[in-house]
């Protein structure tokens, strides 16, 4: 390969790449992971590695990506699990809107959406709610417009922000961003988002005709709910310990070494532990049988997750070891960038093949090598960096996107008020997600 041609070709590849991922994502319904792992092999040949080159970059990928995120998954989609079962969503749901009153109930579905959705995935979280959503919206006379859509953005701004949901989860451990700091500053930045795609469904729905619903069952129907301490300590809990490990930094002296194993517990995977045990006492009994059928239930779940982020890790792997990041760097004017180019890079491809996920972790793979020439380089530069891909993998969900249709489907709502709605929504989640994510880059 002469040279002079070696950055033109090399990023026909990586278009060529991407461009085949997005076309055996949407076209061919192919899984993301084997899309991903043939665009390895497809990037790494055309670039002129070896097959065994190839195969061996991609296990190193797949391998450190899978370090140090397999458990935090793992852990955090048992949670999210453990508390849909125990009922405590439901019991979250239900204080936070009988506390904020019939008056303010669809901002109370927009906080109950953010809430529940800081440990379960959004679609799931949609599906579990939409029973309470309906009744909500019958009972207050609210548009089911409205409140579908104030639900599904509440969800949706903790999903793309906020791990261990495995986008930025991927993208922190590809980038090598703090996780503690982003589970709590991408909290944060999520809520501006959610104030934003509340206020729209009320604004862009305010007119429209509310779709005929069905009756409802109750929501859910156990007998033994735990209580609302008990439901929210799940969650609480680890989020304050990981808050107390990422804002105190105490220097390991022989003075100051029990506090320095006391914050231990902060770190992720404590955390997540922590929080695990705790949902144990959201039910007054457990069979062996049930716990053992949801403990498997969330490793097949985390392990169809991890094989993306997996995948994800390996294909960038392979960007790395053909230096498209120097060559780049050495050809295109990004340090005028900065955050800016993470931002648009990720809101393209999520607007291309419809996944969050997919879209910032193929994003983080790409700016990982551009960092330095991006000026993003530093701690908090890596940590702002996977706020601002976050911020574009909110936008444009549209047809291409699986919880798209989750909504429309639990909510009765068609495609032109799905459009009209939601997916304007989107983009102004992203945008107004960007702005904080550039304000903090001013303070941090």
């Amino acid at each position: 390969m002469p040279a002079e041609t070696s950055f033109i070709y090399l990023l026909i590849c990586l278009l060529a790449g991407i461009s085949l991922i997005v076309l055996l994502t949407t076209k061919f319904k192919v899984p993301a992971a084997f899309a991903l792992i043939i665009g390895c092999f497809f990037v790494g040949l055309g670039a002129h590695l070896s097959l065994t080159e190839v195969v061996n970059f991609m296990k190193d990928g797949f391998g450190n990506i899978i370090k140090s995120l397999g458990l935090i998954i793992l852990l955090g989609t048992t949670l999210g699990i453990l508390l849909e079962y125990t009922g405590s969503t439901s019991v979250m749901a239900n204080y936070i809107l009988r506390k904020l009153g019939e008056k303010r109930t669809v901002w109370g579905i927009s906080i109950t959406g953010f809430v529940v959705g800081l440990p379960i995935f959004c679609d799931s979280g949609y599906i579990v709610l939409s029973g309470l959503n309906k009744t909500l919206a019958k009972r207050a006379g609210i548009s089911i417009v409205i409140m579908s859509v104030s639900l599904a953005t509440g969800l949706y701004s903790v999903h793309c922000m906020v791990p261990p949901h495995p986008g930025s989860a991927a993208a922190a451990g590809i980038i090598g961003a703090d996780i503690g700091k982003l589970i709590l500053i991408g909290s944060l930045v999520a809520i501006p988002a959610m104030i934003v795609g509340n206020i729209w469904a009320r604004y862009a729905a305010k007119d429209l005709p509310a779709p005929i619903m069905a009756e409802e069952v109750a929501a859910d129907a156990r007998l033994h709910q735990p209580s609302v301490i008990q439901s929210f300590l799940p969650i609480i809990v680890p989020i304050a310990l990981i808050a107390l490990k990422a804002f105190i930094s105490i220097e390991a002296t022989p003075e100051n070494a029990w506090i320095t194993r006391m914050l231990s517990i902060g770190d992720p995977v404590i955390a997540l532990i922590i929080g695990i045990l705790l949902t144990f006492f959201c039910r007054k009994s457990w069979k062996r049988a049930e716990l053992s059928h949801l403990l498997q239930d969330s490793a097949e779940k985390a392990g169809g997750i991890l094989v993306i982020i997996g995948a994800g890790g390996a294909f960038g792997a392979i960007l790395a070891a053909i230096k498209i990041g120097t060559h780049l760097s050495e050809s295109l004017a990004l340090d005028s960038m900065g955050l800016f180019f993470p931002f648009l890079l990720t809101f393209i491809l999520k607007t291309a093949q419809g996944s969050s996920t997919v879209a910032i972790i193929t994003a983080a793979s790409i700016v990982l090598p551009l960092l330095q020439v991006l000026g993003l380089d530093s701690e908090t530069g890596k940590l702002l960096c996977v706020l601002a891909m976050g911020a574009g993998s909110m936008m444009i969900s549209h047809a291409n996107d699986a919880y798209f249709w989750v909504i429309a489907k639990f909510s009765g709502l068609d495609m032109k008020t799905m459009l009209k709605v939601y997916s304007v929504a989107t983009i102004l989640m992203g945008i107004t997600s960007f702005a904080m994510v550039y304000i903090l880059s001013k303070f941090l």
